[in-house]
């Protein structure tokens, strides 16, 4: 089933410590697709149109979703 918009976030890479920055994404089945464009001083872990598999995660301020692998297209 596919889906409306929804939080996720994605890994920057090259930040020495656990840098997450959030993004929309599309939820397509058990996946999601990441939208929007990457600012220019950021490297992200995945890309924007990239579909990913997200997994729970507790941050310091609650429970979220974050990016943990790219998946082929169904």
């Amino acid at each position: 089933m596919s889906g409306g918009a929804a939080t996720i976030y994605v890994a920057l890479c090259d930040e020495g410590v656990d840098v997450w920055r959030p993004v929309i994404a599309q939820r397509v089945g058990d996946f999601f697709r990441i939208s929007g464009e990457i600012p220019n001083d950021e490297w992200w872990e995945f890309q924007p149109g990239q579909l990913v598999r997200c997994q729970t995660h507790q941050f310091e301020n609650g429970v979220g979703l974050v990016a943990v692998e790219a998946v082929a297209e169904p």
